[in-house]
């Protein structure tokens, strides 16, 4: 991987962090960038995470939740000692993160966000994350997806809506 790695990971392997690539073809248009990557890995979307970057109390914080479900704002703003939570622009994250949406991770971020994991992650051996691309998942073990990313772990998703 080394000299065409992704800033995610570069970081992991700085941190010596123990992770699998698995790149898949990412189909322009296609917008469901968490559960392309469930379907073309076969791994339940219970296991693959996406990272949405959101403003509590007007400071920009990671989300990483299952992609089958739903991010739970007030329960990350509760799990950041805040009051509100919203969406960021997608500007703002791509600009804070140097990533593009759809392939922003939660790891080797240009401006280091806190970032909040959903407990569920914790249940599993490894858990998949964008790896700082459209068609780039990273497998990890949640802990070290934990110390990677310096997160808090909370239960800030919520089943998809019917």
């Amino acid at each position: 991987m080394a000299g065409r790695g992704t800033p995610a990971t570069i970081a992991l392997e700085r941190a010596r962090i123990s992770f699998t690539v698995h790149e898949y073809p990412h189909e322009p248009g296609n917008e469901s960038y968490g559960l392309e990557a469930s379907e073309a890995l076969g791994v339940p979307p219970e296991r693959v995470f996406k990272t949405l970057i959101t403003e509590v109390d007007g400071r920009l914080v990671a989300g990483v939740v299952p992609v089958g479900g739903q991010l739970d704002l007030k329960a990350l703003a509760a799990a950041m000692g805040g009051k509100r939570a919203a969406m960021a622009e997608v500007a703002a994250a791509e600009r804070a993160t140097g990533y593009v949406a759809g392939g922003i991770s939660p790891v080797g971020q240009r401006k280091r966000l806190p970032v909040v994991l959903d407990a569920s992650a914790m249940s599993y051996p490894t858990v998949f994350c964008s790896g700082g691309r459209r068609g780039l998942e990273i497998e990890l073990a949640p802990a070290d997806l934990v110390r990677a990313a310096n997160a808090t772990v909370a239960s800030i998703g919520s089943p998809p809506r019917r």
